[in-house]
């Protein structure tokens, strides 16, 4: 009753809770951790094992322009793969990616997927401002800014999507476990989606 939200990372869940909310419910003022903490022990020990393939995902198609404008660090990761920079777009298009978790900031999803040959070391200087919807390399993972932020990750393009809306409900287009395509657009197409 006194837990507010879950986060889920890689290896962790964070717990917000309200000690108010656990006291009404019975904690004493002074174990209120003990007492979630015991329950939570609970739920988990009496929890069944559950498989990857019986969680509800979604697939998402996220149609992204590697316009020279929006794609920054592309010839970058290109010439550190020894590729031109269409063979990464076609690399990076063929494959399909699965959402770890969600994080860095409202909504930003963390992809594994991304093709060993096109790993790429994030930027030694992160960026003070990275536009929303930009698509990014970083490391062994990939991954879409939500909303404008400061990132050190390499940028390849732009996707017209709004990943993130708190005034939706749930208020990210991705959750964990998703599995997504990225789809090549043109900057005329991008334009018109953000119309």
């Amino acid at each position: 009753p006194s837990v507010i939200e879950l986060a889920s990372a890689y290896t962790t869940v964070a717990i917000f809770f309200d000690p108010m909310r656990a006291i009404a419910a019975g904690a004493k003022p002074n174990e209120v951790f003990d007492w979630l903490a015991e329950r939570i022990r609970n739920v988990i020990s009496n929890a069944n094992e559950v498989r990857g393939d019986q969680i509800e995902t979604s697939f998402v198609e996220i149609p992204v322009c590697y316009d020279a404008e929006f794609a920054l660090d592309l010839e970058e990761i290109a010439q550190h793969a020894g590729l031109g920079a269409q063979q990464v777009v076609d690399l990076y298009c063929a494959s399909q990616y699965r959402v770890h978790c969600i994080g860095f900031t409202p909504g930003f999803p963390f992809l594994g997927g991304l093709p060993p040959k096109i790993a790429t070391p994030r930027r030694s200087t992160p960026r003070k401002e990275i536009p929303a919807g930009s698509v990014a390399v970083g490391g062994t993972q990939t991954g879409i800014y939500p909303v404008k932020s400061p990132g050190g990750w390499n940028l390849i393009g732009r996707t017209p999507l709004r990943l993130f809306d708190p005034k939706k409900s749930p208020p990210a287009l991705l959750r964990a476990g998703d599995r997504v395509r990225f789809r090549a657009i043109t900057r005329d197409e991008f334009e018109r989606s953000t119309m």
